[in-house]
């Protein structure tokens, strides 16, 4: 008797390489963040919630643009390739989705990073705050 688990069967390997494969063109995780972030960072870090949110911690060198103030004007300083990679509170959230939507319908490369603040704080990673710039 088929578990909860296996009713339903496993795609062919092919379906499973093209879908694995693609859901990294659209998302990448906390740790590569973490580790890519600094002086040779090639992307650039939104922190989409409120300002509020942002300033009582969010992810170093992560700029606030708020997914419902993300228009062309705002982002025109940076060149067309640009990728950004968008985060929000967490899995629990869409902000993140909602952030890179319009990213995207602007012509601009994004992805999400998968987790937002509460998968960046479950990896070990520090929060800064507006406090620590006072």
């Amino acid at each position: 008797m088929a578990t909860a688990v296996t009713q339903s069967p496993a795609a062919p390997a092919a379906d499973a390489v093209a879908h694995f494969a693609a859901e990294f063109a659209f998302e990448t995780d906390c740790w590569d963040v973490h580790s890519s972030l600094g002086s040779n960072a090639d992307f650039v870090l939104l922190d989409v919630r409120s300002p509020a949110l942002f300033a009582k911690g969010h992810v170093p060198g992560a700029i606030n643009l708020p997914h419902g103030k993300i228009i062309g004007s705002k982002i025109a300083a940076w060149p067309e390739n640009t990728l950004f990679v968008t985060y929000c509170a967490g899995p629990h959230c869409n902000g993140a989705a909602r952030g890179a939507l319009r990213l995207a319908q602007l012509g601009r490369p994004v992805k999400i990073m998968a987790g937002g603040i509460t998968g960046w704080v479950d990896e070990g990673f520090e929060l800064v705050s507006e406090e620590q710039y006072a």
